[in-house]
């Protein structure tokens, strides 16, 4: 698998408590890194959970048959759908 590196140009500044700084410099020892080496691949691997659950999601065949019926279904009128998203909002 090749391995692709991409240049650090950018800058992260993050202010902690000298506890929370304390811990993550023993977890990055512990894992044989540096703290910059340490929080980013920490950060990385929550963004890329984080955003998956938007991205992607995975059924069972019984799940997937369940949900191409819904997306199969003829369209119904949603008289209280239509009527709320008619009224200003919040933001309007």
């Amino acid at each position: 698998m090749a391995t692709v590196t991409h240049q650090k140009t950018e800058r992260i500044d993050v202010r902690a408590s000298y506890a929370v700084k304390q811990l993550l410099q023993e977890a990055a020892r512990a894992s044989h890194k540096n703290v910059s080496e340490f929080l980013l691949d920490a950060g990385v691997t929550v963004a890329n959970q984080a955003l998956a659950d938007r991205r992607r999601f995975v059924l069972d065949d019984t799940q997937w048959a369940a949900f191409q019926q819904a997306l199969d279904r003829p369209v119904q009128a949603k008289p209280r759908l239509a009527k709320l998203l008619a009224e200003p909002g919040v933001l309007d």
